[in-house]
């Protein structure tokens, strides 16, 4: 064996590990992401705000503590990308994956409002905005890992791995959450919401024995530029690519929320009159089909363009908005279920491949600063702010076309932005 095809082995081995260790990692940081979101649709509303009156209002108060945790990852990308600029991807994802750990177990210990009163919504926001900073950290390193190991012409397939995470922590996330809502919504609101928050603390152990055995970035070993502190050369420098990047994501991480998190809140409430159980079944079969085609929409992103596979997927949403709000007030499941799958198969399609879109955006010095910041102020902004409006708008209206129309004005801004995405090599 020459030494040439030597190291392409090792190469690959590498990129392999780094696939394996993102899947991981952002599997475990989305599960912990996924069972706040879930909980906040289904139970923190009564848990930790029974005084407002109406369950709407509840929804919504919940809804905003989910927002904490979006508005404190572009600091999160701004710490982690020092330390992932600085000292090493590594030794930011290995902290990353830590701190959610911490943040979700002791968000499952937590009392209600019945037994602390205040104090237990002002613990709540405390604790989600450590999951905030954790994920503000994790999705961009992660990214880099795979998307700098791997072989410049299947970078979006690796960079998929990452993304792959999303799904895969949503899948376990619903699922657990659909498995506890058969015994009962008085079950679940008053002690089984707790098991999927306990369950991450085994999670973490996992991910940290895969992540430990991951060898540092090459790009990160290999770069020979001082970056002075990342987070002013990303200003001064990146900052259109990073006001770009911004305006690719709406859909990919605020749409993504309005078809997941929104939609439960709004398939559940009275005037709609959907079973928690089958919304829940519903986003557990759409999560399982998105998993198993995300690594295929990211080979079609190496074989015919990633921006052309993004753009196309954007379409798909902006038709289906429409119908997948509407079929709702059916009762009908298997149209519910159907609508789900579709739409998240055209989220997927929006998805997968914009890991290596946005890495690609950002020359390597300060690349890990400068995507966490496009990614995270992009996940405050259209992903922390979406659900909430979108219920606000319900509430005031009393009809699903406000939510509907915003997510189609979402896509029309994420197609005119990706098509004017540059993409850099990592030798630039």
């Amino acid at each position: 064996m020459t030494n040439d095809v030597r190291e392409s082995a090792q190469s690959l081995r590498r990129a392999r590990r780094a696939g394996l260790a993102a899947f991981v990692g952002t599997t475990i940081e989305w599960y912990d992401f996924y069972i706040y979101a879930t909980a906040a649709s289904l139970v923190f509303g009564t848990v930790f705000f029974p005084e407002t009156g109406d369950r709407l209002t509840g929804v919504a108060a919940a809804f905003a503590t989910y927002a904490v945790g979006f508005f404190a990852r572009p600091l999160g990308g701004i710490v982690f990308g020092h330390i992932g600029d600085r000292v090493g991807r590594k030794t930011a994802l290995v902290v990353t994956l830590t701190m959610m750990g911490a943040a979700t177990f002791l968000v499952g210990c937590l009392p209600g409002y019945d037994r602390i009163g205040t104090w237990a919504p002002i613990l709540l926001v405390v604790l989600r905005f450590v999951q905030g900073l954790a994920v503000g950290g994790e999705w961009g390193g992660a990214v880099l890992m795979a998307v700098e190991h791997a072989p410049p012409d299947k970078k979006t397939f690796y960079g998929a791995f990452a993304q792959a995470g999303n799904p895969a922590g949503a899948l376990l996330a619903t699922g657990l959450f659909s498995l506890l809502s058969t015994g009962g919504p008085e079950m679940l609101a008053d002690w089984g919401w707790r098991i999927p928050f306990f369950a991450s603390a085994l999670l973490i152990g996992v991910g940290l024995l895969v992540r430990l055995k991951v060898e540092e970035s090459p790009v990160f070993e290999d770069s020979t530029e001082e970056t002075g502190v990342p987070i002013l050369y990303a200003v001064r420098t990146n900052w259109k690519p990073i006001l770009l990047g911004i305006c690719v994501l709406p859909v990919a991480v605020g749409g993504y929320y309005l078809v997941t998190t929104f939609a439960t809140a709004y398939a559940t409430d009275p005037a709609v009159g959907v079973s928690e159980s089958l919304v829940l079944n519903a986003l557990t079969i759409a999560a399982f089909v998105e998993l198993a085609v995300s690594f295929g929409a990211a080979w079609l992103g190496d074989r015919f363009g990633r921006v052309r596979v993004v753009a196309i997927g954007l379409v798909g949403v902006a038709v289906l908005a429409a119908p997948q709000f509407l079929v709702l007030s059916t009762g009908n499941a298997v149209l519910i279920i159907a609508a789900f799958v579709a739409m998240r198969l055209a989220m997927t399609a929006t998805y997968s491949p914009i890991a290596a879109i946005l890495s690609q955006m950002f020359r390597p010095r300060a690349r890990y600063t400068s995507i966490s910041l496009s990614y995270q102020l992009a996940g405050a902004l259209f992903g922390g702010l979406s659900p909430l409006v979108s219920t606000l708008l319900f509430q005031a209206t009393g009809s699903i076309w406000p939510a509907i129309g915003l997510l189609i004005g979402m896509c029309v801004l994420s197609i005119a932005c990706v098509l004017a995405a540059p993409q850099h090599t990592d030798d630039a």
